[in-house]
């Protein structure tokens, strides 16, 4: 007759399984906002309300490129991305036709797309960037939920700027296995210009930004994408809207709607956020006031993702939750501010 096996080795062989089930979960934890394996979509980097795509603007060049949008409703404010030295310039501009033109653009205009005829909406102005509101140096830390775990994962996003180069790095760990993602790049007029991000948890997948040849390259041997005009990577983007929103807060309004060619480790896809209200957060940290933005899905498989932006925090998000199609989510919240 078999001995039974002793105690100590039934529970050393489950604490084990529970170990390697853990971490395979956080292999495919969305630290990511969007999804890896979404279509490429060839947009600009502009602001607009939500309406179908529009046409591919022409020849892309790093200043960002005005789409007038389609009849604002009364309460809808539509924000460009035209730098704001612009801003003269478009308020003194002549009332479209009242006809649509299917016309393309004269070629020493190659930036003006005339798609809509409806007269531009007094609050259609430039979108306020300046580098002086570019969050410093900061490293915040975050308690992670998800339904995918039975803990609190531990969270942070480091970001540095020096002389007009920045590096940022947002990263979440479990047992000693962390998948963390960065972004390098500099700050210029007009915004962040990543030139690499990456996407690391064993290996590391990675893009790199090619303003010379305007295309962005992939060490996962996928498609080139054009680089278009005023493109941002998936976590330089929060930074971006940190900056826009402190530059110019009063046009954070509800319903307004931001839009960016945003790159990932494999792709590119447009991501839209919508402008919601403050709203008031009981965090890890404490209590905080945060700019509610939503990433709304566009395709079936899109997350849909919710920011908040805390002036407390030099605009930086006090709060992200992402949710997959099947209702799993992640909810990061802010715990603590560090000097990095």
């Amino acid at each position: 007759m078999a001995s039974p096996t002793p105690p100590y080795k039934t529970w050393l062989m489950l604490g084990l399984a529970v170990l390697l089930l853990h971490l395979s979960l956080l292999q495919n934890l969305p630290l990511h906002l969007g999804n890896l394996d979404s279509d490429t979509h060839a947009l600009s980097f502009v602001t607009r309300t939500l309406t179908p795509d529009p046409a591919p603007v022409p020849e892309p060049v790093r200043q960002p490129v005005v789409q007038p949008p389609p009849q604002p409703s009364p309460n809808t404010n539509v924000v460009s991305a035209q730098p704001a030295a612009n801003a003269p310039a478009q308020a003194t501009q002549a009332p479209a036709p009242a006809e649509a033109s299917s016309a393309e653009p004269p070629a020493s205009t190659p930036q003006e797309v005339a798609t809509d005829p409806v007269p531009p909406h007094p609050d259609e102005v430039a979108a306020a960037f300046s580098v002086d509101s570019v969050p410093g140096s900061v490293k915040l830390i975050y308690k992670v939920l998800s339904n995918k775990f039975p803990y609190k994962l531990d969270g942070e996003l480091i970001w540095q700027l020096v002389d007009g180069r920045y590096e940022a790095s947002l990263s979440f760990g479990a047992f000693g296995q962390t998948r963390i993602q960065t972004s390098r790049g500099r700050v210029e007029k007009d915004g962040l210009a990543p030139t690499r991000f990456s996407d690391k948890y064993r290996s590391e997948v990675a893009a790199h930004f090619n303003p010379t040849q305007s295309k962005v390259t992939f060490s996962a041997n996928t498609p080139d994408v054009p680089l278009l005009s005023g493109a941002q990577d998936r976590l330089s983007v929060l930074v971006q809207l940190a900056a826009m929103a402190a530059s110019a807060p009063a046009r954070f309004t509800p319903g307004t709607t931001l839009s960016f060619q945003t790159v990932g480790p494999r792709d590119a896809d447009m991501w839209l956020f919508t402008v919601g209200q403050m709203e008031s957060l009981d965090l890890p940290g404490g209590q905080l006031q945060g700019i509610k933005l939503t990433r709304n899905p566009r395709q079936t498989y899109d997350q849909k993702v919710d920011i908040w932006l805390a002036p407390a925090l030099n605009y930086l998000p006090a709060r992200i939750r992402i949710q997959e199609t099947n209702g799993d989510y992640i909810d990061q919240q802010w715990a603590a501010t560090e000097t990095p």
